[in-house]
């Protein structure tokens, strides 16, 4: 059986992973390199969002904290939905590169700042 700790590294390995993937989707999009179009590109993605959605509800269940009654894990889950948003108009949506650069650059900033709701355990991390 898997404990708390593990599944949290394995659930901050995920987030890693997602982060680091859409970083380089979204230059390979500014570059139009063809690499973006590859079927791991587009399937990898998927099954590491998944995986981390699950550890996450999982930790969430495991801990009794939960978006709602849990500030920060509302404003995370609040975060979330936008750079779900984002992300799909800067790598499929956006009509003109200069929209998905901008919807690109913005995903970046509410990743970061889910991040550090995460690190902090606070709603408003920065202030």
């Amino acid at each position: 059986m898997i404990d708390y700790l593990t599944l949290k590294h394995f659930h901050m390995s995920c987030a890693a992973a997602s982060g680091s993937l859409f970083l380089v989707r979204g230059a390979w999009m500014l570059r139009e390199s063809p690499r973006l179009h590859a079927r791991w590109v587009r399937v990898a993605p998927h099954i590491i969002d998944t995986l981390l959605l699950a550890s996450a509800i999982t930790l969430a269940v495991w801990s009794g904290q939960y978006p709602g009654a849990q500030g920060w894990l509302t404003a995370k889950v609040a975060a979330l939905i936008a750079y779900i948003v984002l992300g799909t108009i800067a790598l499929k949506r956006g009509r003109t590169k200069m929209v998905r650069f901008s919807a690109f650059l913005a995903a970046l900033a509410v990743f970061g700042y889910i991040v550090a709701v995460a690190v902090t355990k606070q709603p408003n991390p920065f202030g």
